[in-house]
C-alpha cells in the first residue's frame, strides 16, 4: 500500500503537525484520531487494514492528522474557556490548512468525508456541520455531541458553536441551513455494548430530524462496545454500502 508522511509548522496551531495519506486514488477519507492520539492511531489498530481492499481498489485516499484534544478538552491544567478558544484553533488548521493540502494530493474536485470514533466523532460531526461548503459527508461513529460534557457544564460562545445538540437547535439562517439540507453523507452509528452511549447518537439524529436535516443513524447491537473491533466492522461496511466511488 503506498503510504506517505509529510509534516508542516502549522501557523494556526503554532507547531510542527504531521499528516499520514494512505493510496493513490478515489475520494478523500479525513480520519480524526480519538481523545488524545496521533496520526498513526488508525494504523496502530488495525483499521487501516480492514479498509485495505477500499485503499488498493481506489476508492478512497486516506488521510489521518494529530489530535490536539490533550491541549485542549483533555487539557485538566486550563480552563474551558480556553479550551475552547484552543480547539478554534484546530478547526482554523483543518479548514485551511488540511484541507488545501488534500486538495494538492488530489484534485480541487475530490469530495473530503471526515470520520472518527468516539471524541473523533464528534469533532468530525462539528466540522463538517460548521463547514458544509469545504467538505462533502460524515462518517460519525460512537459519539458524544454535547460538548459540555467535556467542559463540566461551562458554557460560552466558542464551547457553543463546538457543541452540535446547541448550535444546531437554533440554526435557522439563509446559508448554511439550506446547504445542510442537501447533505447526502451524515452518517451517525453507535454500538449498544460496553460504554457505549447510543442516546446521544439518538438525540443527535432526532436534532437533525427537526432542523430536516438529512442524514441516517444506525445502532448496533449489544455485542458491539466502545471499541476498536467495533468500529474497524463500522467504517469500512459504511463506505463499501453508502459511498459510490465520486462519493
Amino acid at each position: 500500500m503506498k503510504r506517505h508522511l509529510d509534516s508542516w509548522y502549522s501557523t494556526s496551531l503554532k507547531k510542527e503537525m504531521p499528516i499520514v495519506e494512505y493510496g493513490h486514488y478515489g475520494f478523500a477519507l479525513l480520519l480524526v484520531p480519538t481523545a488524545a492520539a496521533d496520526y498513526l492511531e488508525y494504523e496502530r489498530f488495525l483499521l487501516i487494514d480492514v479498509l485495505e481492499s477500499l485503499i488498493f481498489s481506489g476508492k478512497i485516499k486516506v488521510f489521518s492528522v494529530n489530535s490536539i484534544n490533550a491541549e485542549s478538552w483533555l487539557n485538566k491544567k486550563i480552563l474551558p474557556k480556553h479550551k475552547a478558544i484552543r480547539h478554534n484553533d484546530f478547526n482554523h488548521y483543518i479548514i485551511h490548512e488540511v484541507i488545501p493540502y488534500i486538495k494538492s494530493r488530489t484534485s480541487e474536485d475530490t469530495p473530503i468525508i471526515m470520520s472518527g470514533a468516539s471524541l473523533g466523532a464528534l469533532h468530525s460531526l462539528n466540522l463538517y456541520l460548521k463547514y458544509p461548503d469545504h467538505l462533502d459527508g460524515v462518517i460519525a461513529m460512537s459519539g458524544v455531541y454535547d460538548l459540555t460534557n467535556y467542559t463540566d457544564g461551562y458554557m460560552d460562545q466558542d464551547v457553543y458553536f463546538n457543541s452540535p445538540m446547541h448550535y444546531i437547535q437554533n440554526l435557522s439562517d439563509d446559508y448554511y441551513l439550506p446547504r445542510l439540507r442537501d447533505a447526502r453523507h451524515i452518517h451517525l452509528l453507535t454500538g449498544s455494548g460496553d460504554f457505549e452511549d447510543p442516546d446521544a447518537s439518538r438525540s443527535m439524529s432526532a436534532l437533525l430530524q427537526s432542523k430536516r436535516i438529512p442524514h441516517e443513524l444506525d445502532i448496533w447491537g449489544e455485542d458491539m462496545p466502545h471499541d476498536w473491533p467495533t468500529w474497524r466492522a463500522m467504517l469500512p461496511h459504511y463506505i463499501e454500502t453508502r459511498f459510490g466511488t465520486g462519493a
